[in-house]
């Protein structure tokens, strides 16, 4: 069960950050919760701890709103007098309005690589140049060959696809608890049958983790 004391435990930390966003719960053998997420201001790469710190934190609900202007009204345009043109106004999300034009700029940047399925995710130096060579078994036939950037990229889309697909089953209000503890052992299951890649990545935390072994 989780203890209703942790938020105090957290205090300082990413878990009663403003900037901590796309949490994810996972619950152990022992019943107990553990959440990552992401950073708005990318400090750290995701997946994020809850206990991790950096210097830009800030109590959640302590980024206060700036003044917002009032919503324009309707004008008519001055070609036809006949037309109206109506514009409206946007709502901001509190912790977009607090940043500056660099924290911005890299939150853009993060929700542009989300979008388009793009991580920034470095392959390990021995295996850079390098290529995959797929040998076949008929005699006299070619071998394939493809460019180890190639495929790792490839191997990195479908790590973001299952984080994505993760973050989406965990924050679907009609799926029972049990449905999505279910979905997310079978993510956890891909997860594990593609541990054999985590060799690839520069830094072994950003492979692929799957199920652990209970001792």
């Amino acid at each position: 069960m989780t203890d209703p004391s942790r938020p105090q435990t957290l205090e300082g930390r990413c878990g009663t950050c403003a900037r901590f966003v796309r949490v994810v719960e996972r619950i152990d053998e022992n019943g107990e919760v553990h959440r990552t997420g992401e950073c708005l201001l990318g400090v750290w790469s995701a997946p994020l701890f809850e206990t991790s710190t950096c210097g830009e934190y800030a109590r959640k609900g302590s980024l206060l709103a700036k003044p917002r202007p009032a919503p324009p009204i309707a004008r008519r345009a001055a070609s036809s007098p006949s037309a109206t043109v109506v514009t409206r106004a946007i709502e901001i999300p509190e912790e977009l309005l607090d940043m500056d034009a660099k924290e911005f700029k890299q939150v853009l940047r993060q929700v542009i690589q989300e979008e388009l399925g793009v991580s920034v995710v470095p392959l390990g130096g021995r295996w850079q140049g390098g290529e995959m060579v797929l040998k076949p078994g008929k005699e006299g036939t070619a071998d394939k060959r493809i460019p180890l950037e190639a495929f790792f990229h490839k191997i990195v889309m479908i790590r973001d696809r299952l984080r994505v697909l993760e973050q989406k089953i965990n924050g679907n209000a009609k799926l029972e608890d049990e449905e999505k503890v279910q979905m997310q052992q079978y993510i956890t299951q891909c997860y594990g049958s593609l541990t054999t890649f985590n060799v690839l990545f520069a830094d072994r935390e950003d492979g692929f983790v799957g199920q652990k072994d209970e001792g």
